[in-house]
């Protein structure tokens, strides 16, 4: 009992200092009765619902009793501490003001000493947030783009969460315990369309140097993305706007990652018929995008991709093409073939035998400088190609004229036997007892003796069959 009273004496000093010692007939100031304190104005009356201050300067307040209010919540949004103290620049874990339970929260009282509530507030260098009631979140936010732990400090990083409110709607495959990746950026906001300027069904973005996709519950996917949406309506024979980002266990790659090069894999479900084999190579941007081309039969240089030094063509299904290919030359209408190696899938340069679309064998010739691996127009080796196909007389006919077009309207015509060789600065006779003269070049100069025409078509090459013809 002896503390005790020191202790009140105590707060009597900070009470009263620098003012005049209370009793019954004292002037305005605090008073103590009955180990009570009060502040009474000029008249003796106790002052109510109002805040004064003691000699040391610091708040406190008079509850609607007049009396000082302690351990307790003051005038609405402040809070006093055992010593009637205002609160300030503090954390408090006490029951709320609005609730009858006996439960506590965590609730932060600033530096004019009223609580935090409905806003973000730095405290510390961390991020918190409060409700309208002034209580430290946890969790999700309403809004369900940022996360708070548990002990209510703003998330950034990488998290292994489980989703506010999972959204059944969402394509892709479910997690076996209901936890997703989810990551959320310097400001605390998760990665999701929905938080991103371009929207859409999903958001495709750079983290830490490789490319991620979040859903539109900011769930980081892995596998095969239709970006579109519902896989279910996708071009059953393209892969334009597909993408695939690391699955468990594939190249050692960090799961979710997209894997630039190639990559061998099973085709999403959606493209799975009609595809030769059951596991196909693709070839990925950094972004986790297939490169992809034009339907069989379509394609143009320009849709040739170069890849470490070497030449591919994609169809649309996103593999690269195997085998003798019809290919426009740029922009023009003027059409050639490429051939693309069964097994490395590149274009290949020099002679050949190919397999053309009807089933049939024939020796071929493409590029071996410029315009390399393009089917070769003319004489390569004293034997004649057109589109790469060679080109050869009928046993029955002995020679045959062909005509080459040279992109001007006119045309070197050579001789060939039934090999495909021309003839050189010389006559030759056809089993019809045709007669014709070449030059030293091959390109022929007479016929039966009367002069030929460079603008005549004397005789069509054969073109290349192709498989979609």
């Amino acid at each position: 009992m002896k503390k005790k009273g020191l202790r009140i004496l105590a707060a009597a000093a900070v009470l009263t200092f620098g003012c005049l010692t209370m009793n019954a007939y004292a002037a305005e100031g605090w008073a103590l009765s009955n180990n009570i304190w009060t502040y009474l104005d000029k008249n003796g009356n106790r002052v109510t619902n109002e805040w004064k201050k003691g000699a040391d300067n610091l708040w406190r307040y008079l509850n609607n009793s007049g009396e000082m209010a302690v351990n307790s919540w003051a005038d609405n949004d402040y809070y006093v501490d055992a010593n009637g103290i205002m609160v300030a620049d503090k954390w408090m874990q006490i029951a709320s003001p609005y609730s009858r339970d006996s439960q506590t929260y965590w609730f932060y009282f600033g530096s004019s000493g009223k609580v935090t509530k409905d806003t973000w507030k730095k405290i510390d260098g961390k991020s918190y947030y409060f409700d309208t009631d002034g209580i430290m979140q946890t969790g999700w936010t309403e809004d369900g783009d940022y996360y708070l732990s548990s002990s209510g400090a703003m998330v950034t990083g990488w998290r292994y969460l489980e989703p506010k409110d999972e959204d059944s709607s969402l394509y892709g495959p479910e997690s076996d315990d209901g936890k997703y990746w989810f990551y959320f950026s310097a400001s605390g906001k998760k990665q999701s369309p929905s938080t991103s300027d371009d929207g859409g069904e999903y958001k495709v973005t750079k983290i830490d140097g490789k490319y991620y996709c979040f859903d539109a519950d900011g769930r980081m996917r892995t596998g095969w993305v239709y970006l579109d949406g519902d896989p279910e309506n996708s071009s059953k024979s393209s892969i334009a706007d597909w993408r695939y980002f690391a699955e468990s266990g594939i190249q050692n790659a960090t799961v979710g990652a997209a894997i630039p090069g190639w990559l061998s894999l099973n085709p999403p479900e959606q493209l799975q018929d009609n595809v030769d084999e059951p596991v196909v190579w693709y070839y990925f941007d950094k972004n986790g995008e297939p490169k992809t081309g034009p339907e069989d039969g379509k394609a143009s240089t320009s849709d040739f991709v170069r890849i470490n030094g070497k030449t591919y063509l994609f169809d649309q299904k996103g593999n690269p093409v195997k085998g003798l290919k019809k290919v426009r030359i740029g922009s023009t209408s003027e059409y050639t073939s490429y051939y693309f190696d069964e097994s490395s899938r590149t274009s290949v340069k020099g002679k050949m035998t190919v397999e053309e679309g009807d089933g049939n064998k024939t020796t071929f010739y493409f590029n071996e400088g410029t315009y390399a691996g393009r089917g070769t127009n003319g004489v390569k080796n004293g034997y004649l190609y057109y589109m790469g196909k060679l080109q050869q007389a009928d046993s029955s006919s002995r020679y045959a004229l062909i005509s080459i077009p040279n992109g001007n309207g006119s045309y070197q015509t050579y001789v060939v036997n039934s090999s495909g060789r021309i003839s050189k600065n010389t006559t030759v006779k056809d089993r019809d007892g045709n007669k014709y003269k070449v030059n030293s070049s091959g390109i022929l100069t007479h016929i039966n003796d009367e002069a030929a025409s460079s603008t005549e078509d004397y005789g069509e090459p054969t073109e290349p069959v192709f498989e979609n013809d």
